[in-house]
C-alpha cells in the first residue's frame, strides 16, 4: 500500500466545486509533484490532504489512517506536514523559537543540530524574529519547522515562489538532498523545471481534474505536452 492514497476526492469553497474526482497516489521515499496552471486546484489538493479542507467526497488514506475527515492537527500528528505557500511563520518569535513551537508537540523531534547542518542559515539567525527574516531566510525554516516533527510526508506549496535564483537553486539541493536521504514529497510549483527536477512522477492538474500522470523525464522530454497544460 502507498503512504498516500488519494481516491476521488470532490472539494468545495462554499457552494463552489473546485475539485472533481481528485486520485492520486504516494509511495514512501518518493517524490511527487503536482502540476498545473494558476487556479488548476494545486494547493486546494494539498489542503484537502491536509484536513484544511474537509472533502465532501471520496477517501484519503495516509499510512494506513482515514483521515478525510480529520482536523488538520490530528493529521500532522500521524506525520504529515503541510509548508505552506504563506509560510505562516510566527513573526513575533525567534528562529529557535519557532523551531521549539514546532517540535514541542512531535513524538520524536530531530535535534537542532541536524536542522542547523541542513540549514546552516537558521543557526546564523537563530535569535532574529521570524519578521526579520528574507524571503529566503522565512522558506528555510518553514521546512526546518516540518521536518523537526520528523514528518513521514511533507507537503511543499508553492516552495520557490517569489525567491531569488540563487536562494531558489540553494533550497532545490536542500531538497533534492532530503529525497535522496527517503524524505518523501508532495511539491506544488509552478517552476516546472524546478519541479521535473525535484520529482521523480508528475501530475498534472487542470480546471480541478487530474488530466494525466507522467514521469517526470516523460515531461522533460515533451514541450509540447507542456505547453499544451502548463503554459500561462
Amino acid at each position: 500500500m502507498s503512504l498516500l492514497e488519494v481516491n476521488g476526492i470532490n472539494s468545495y469553497y462554499g457552494d463552489s466545486h473546485v475539485l472533481f474526482d481528485v486520485s492520486l497516489r504516494v509511495d514512501e521515499h518518493e517524490v511527487v509533484a503536482l502540476l498545473g496552471r494558476n487556479g488548476a486546484g494545486k494547493s486546494t489538493t494539498l489542503k484537502s490532504i491536509a484536513g484544511v479542507i474537509t472533502p465532501r467526497s471520496g477517501e484519503i488514506t495516509f499510512d494506513g489512517h482515514i483521515i478525510s475527515a480529520r482536523k488538520p492537527f490530528e493529521v500532522a500528528n500521524l506525520g504529515m506536514q503541510l509548508v505552506p505557500e504563506e509560510r505562516r511563520i510566527v513573526g513575533g518569535l525567534t528562529v529557535l523559537e519557532n523551531l521549539q513551537l514546532a517540535a514541542l508537540s512531535a513524538e520524536s523531534p530531530w535535534a537542532l543540530a541536524r536542522i542547523y547542518s541542513i540549514f546552516p542559515r537558521l543557526k546564523e539567525r537563530e535569535t532574529s524574529r521570524g519578521r526579520d527574516l528574507s524571503g529566503g531566510e522565512q522558506q528555510m525554516l518553514a521546512i526546518a519547522r516540518a521536518l523537526i516533527r520528523n514528518a513521514k510526508l511533507i507537503l511543499l506549496d508553492e516552495p520557490f515562489e517569489g525567491l531569488a535564483p540563487v536562494i531558489v537553486e540553494n533550497l532545490l539541493g536542500v531538497c533534492k538532498r532530503l529525497a535522496q536521504e527517503g524524505q518523501t514529497f508532495v511539491v506544488v510549483e509552478q517552476n516546472v523545471a524546478a519541479a521535473l527536477e525535484l520529482a521523480g512522477r508528475c501530475y498534472v492538474i487542470r480546471n480541478g481534474s487530474m488530466v494525466g500522470e507522467y514521469a517526470s523525464d516523460e515531461l522533460r522530454g515533451n514541450p509540447a505536452l507542456v505547453q499544451q497544460f502548463l503554459a500561462v
